[in-house]
């Protein structure tokens, strides 16, 4: 059976509340108007320094190196207020587990409060490699972010499930199956899209 790479950020967690939260403190340092949680989901699937340039260009400004400083600072510090995994994840991942596939994630997300949530929210256990938007010189959709993730799993072969056509394009130039989940962030354009968990775990086993 396949191994199974994951995005974390609108895939298996939804994390805008937190991300929200802590750029409007950011925000807010520099006298700017707070963005509300369905602008910032539109935000996510890039990376710390993108979104943190996307919110401040909302506002008429510009981010620089503190701002980024500032925002990881106060992410990493306690990243899981309102963070929580969507429906049937868990369950999802168990069961894959179950049948023992080796799972990944692959997330732009920084690696620091990424590994902080998974430990957060009891999810460690479950990826035999996680690598975050700074692990490599790379962030998807450069495949070679997945890549790094495919070796640090010894596989050669896996389904990569995401909400973002950065891991869609990231998938593809790798040659894999991808699917894109609909419950998240992002879009992707053609791509095999499911509506829940257990949709999810069907077209895994469907591809094999």
């Amino acid at each position: 059976m396949r191994a199974v790479v994951f995005d974390l950020d609108g895939t298996l967690i939804d994390a805008a509340p937190d991300i929200n939260a802590v750029v409007n403190r950011v925000l807010a340092a520099d006298g700017l108007a707070p963005l509300s949680v369905a602008e910032m989901r539109g935000m996510i699937g890039d990376g710390a320094r993108v979104l943190l340039e996307r919110a401040f260009a909302a506002r008429g400004a510009v981010a620089g190196a503190r701002h980024l400083a500032a925002f990881m600072a106060g992410y990493q510090a306690n990243p899981v207020v309102e963070t929580k995994c969507y429906p049937g994840i868990e369950d999802a991942l168990r069961a894959l587990q179950g049948q023992g596939r080796v799972l990944g994630i692959c997330t732009n997300k920084p690696i620091g409060p990424t590994r902080n949530i998974l430990a957060r929210l009891g999810l460690t256990p479950y990826f035999s490699a996680v690598l975050g938007g700074d692990s490599t010189p790379y962030r998807k959709p450069d495949p070679r972010h997945l890549a790094a993730v495919l070796a640090a799993l010894e596989v050669t072969d896996a389904v990569m499930v995401g909400d973002h056509h950065n891991d869609i394009e990231a998938a593809t130039a790798l040659g894999l199956e991808a699917i894109f989940v609909a419950w998240g962030y992002g879009v992707a354009p053609g791509a095999y899209a499911v509506n829940n968990a257990q949709d999810m775990l069907n077209r895994i086993a469907e591809i094999g």
